[in-house]
């Protein structure tokens, strides 16, 4: 019987994971059936796989399924990118775009896309060089917050505080390069800079899933140091973890799943607060699997804001940054509750 139970504990997880991905794909369907021209899920399964009407296909194939992509890769980056925020700084509080590292990328695509676009609003340089940028926007804004955080350790009202000042700061920045460039980029940067998927391409979606997927694999390969950063720094160095070491890589990792996700979607907040408490309440602080869970939550919360943002209030589109943080906002206010409850402040 305890062998049971124990594989049982093992497996639940699994079931969990596979259940919320399950629920990601009939959103999918369903997102892509919803618009000015809608589809029904079977004209959708059947156009994916090169059947039926051909405009159907054009319609899916083009417009709609590009943003569907992107939003399900931007909401798994995200969420993974708060799971490891949340376990290397051991706060429950901490997510990119509240301690400042969305900020940070912001500011760096808005410097990109200003100082590299032409008057007829096109890129001079490859968008391939997009993702780099907002990685070290990221990766610098990360990297401040920690060193100024640091006081013997990471305090979390500390980190927090000190996030929110550096957040504050790097929107400054990103404010005055929209004033300084083009007029007609500036509506567009307010939009993007909210968190939109309006507009995704093939183009984008090519650059952004093959780096999603990388730093998310490396971060599941890094699970083992994960779970011992979560034990305390004495108990880490005590079973011989180069604390600091991987402390600083799961960090990179962090950013740059942040940096891919706002290089193509813009500040879309909340997600990686939200995913990762949502994920350890149901699969446990594991972080092999709460970060799998975390992602598919956090792929859902995307698909789920975008396709709202796009049909409740068409043909205007509300960008899906609108809708999360709807949800994240009054979350947020309920952890600081229960934290200062629990003597965290």
């Amino acid at each position: 019987m305890k062998i049971f139970n124990h594989l049982e504990f093992i497996r639940r997880p699994i079931y969990a994971t596979i259940l919320v991905f399950l629920v990601v794909i009939t959103v999918m369907i369903l997102s892509a059936g919803s618009g000015e021209f809608p589809l029904s899920p079977l004209n959708v399964v059947s156009a994916l796989f090169g059947y039926g009407d051909g405009f159907n296909q054009t319609i899916l194939i083009d417009f709609r399924l590009p943003r569907i992509v992107l939003a399900l890769f931007v909401g798994m980056s995200l969420a993974v990118s708060g799971a490891i925020l949340q376990g290397i700084t051991k706060n429950p509080l901490a997510s990119p775009d509240l301690i400042g590292v969305t900020a940070g990328a912001s500011f760096a695509v808005v410097l990109f896309l200003t100082l590299f676009s032409d008057e007829n609003n096109s890129l001079t340089v490859s968008i391939q060089w997009l993702p780099l940028f907002a990685f070290l926007g990221a990766t610098i804004t990360a990297l401040v917050v920690f060193l100024l955080s640091w006081k013997n350790g990471i305090a979390p009202f500390r980190l927090l505080l000190i996030g929110i000042a550096v957040a504050a700061f790097m929107q400054a920045g990103t404010t005055i390069w929209i004033l300084l460039g083009p007029i007609y980029q500036a509506s567009q940067a307010t939009i993007w800079t909210t968190g939109s998927i309006y507009g995704a391409n093939w183009s984008q979606v090519s650059v952004l899933i093959p780096w999603a997927i990388l730093l998310i694999a490396i971060s599941l390969l890094l699970r083992r140091q994960m779970n011992i950063l979560e034990l305390g720094d004495d108990i880490a160095t005590g079973v011989g973890s180069r604390v600091q070491r991987n402390r600083v890589l799961l960090l990179l990792v962090s950013t740059g799943l942040t940096g891919i996700a706002v290089a193509f979607a813009g500040g879309i907040g909340f997600v990686g607060l939200l995913a990762p408490h949502i994920a350890r309440r149901i699969v446990g602080p594991k972080f092999q699997s709460m970060v799998l869970f975390s992602a598919g939550i956090g792929a859902l919360l995307v698909l789920i804001a975008d396709w709202i943002g796009r049909v409740a209030f068409a043909p205007i589109e509300v960008p899906a940054g609108v809708w999360t943080a709807a949800v994240g906002a009054p979350y947020f206010i309920f952890l600081l509750i229960t934290q200062r409850k629990k003597g965290g402040a």
